[in-house]
């Protein structure tokens, strides 16, 4: 399926745990080198905290994830924050735990638990939406084309399939964005206006 689960935008949270203070971040993202920019942009704001740990989850089919414990024993940091991410099955997600310590130690347990509860309370701040892969789909055609293809289109809803790209001479061209699982239907469609020739994602042509 091509459908998941992410957050609406970034959300925070904090909590304080025997002295120590917990601040966490939820934001969306869809790559992992977005994700640590994030987690680099955070380290450097919180540079005063003990620790800055996270987790990252990255695709529809959620095979891309890595976590960090920043200092923290191995284990007990960005395995539990990862851990909440798994429980609300999301992902294009990253969470960001900043630790001041408090003077007081937590143990194994207390930091497992810790981090647990601020990604958490992260997740629970914001707006899990639901999300589709998407794809670009070009194209070109006859400007005596232009009616249907123009039709074609403002026949699906234009949050779903939106133009980003066109150009229009004798030979008109357009490029646009569309959720992954309408791809197959909507190429069919547009190919089969006369003169129209589909170039595929894979760059693969069809007319």
């Amino acid at each position: 399926m091509a459908d998941y689960l992410t957050i609406a935008s970034q959300s925070e949270a904090a909590f304080r745990e025997k002295m120590s203070r917990f601040i966490s971040f939820a934001i969306p993202v869809t790559t992992a080198q977005e994700a640590k920019e994030y987690v680099a942009l955070y380290a450097n704001e919180y540079h005063d905290a003990r620790h800055v740990c996270w987790a990252y989850m990255i695709g529809s089919d959620r095979k891309e994830f890595l976590s960090s414990d920043n200092g923290e024993p191995s284990g007990t940091a960005g395995k539990p924050i990862l851990g909440q991410i798994n429980s609300f099955g999301l992902t294009n997600i990253v969470i960001i735990v900043v630790r001041y310590f408090g003077g007081i130690k937590l143990g194994t347990s207390g930091l497992i638990a810790a981090y647990r509860e601020a990604a958490k309370l992260a997740i629970e701040a914001a707006e899990i939406i639901e999300g589709k892969d998407m794809t670009t789909l070009t194209f070109t055609f006859p400007y005596l084309a232009m009616n249907d293809v123009m039709k074609l289109l403002k026949s699906r809803d234009p949050d779903t399939v939106k133009i980003i790209e066109q150009s229009f001479d004798n030979t008109c061209s357009m490029t646009v964005s569309l959720p992954l699982d309408l791809l197959p239907e909507l190429s069919g469609r547009i190919g089969a206006i006369s003169g129209t020739s589909v170039i595929m994602p894979d760059s693969e042509s069809d007319t």
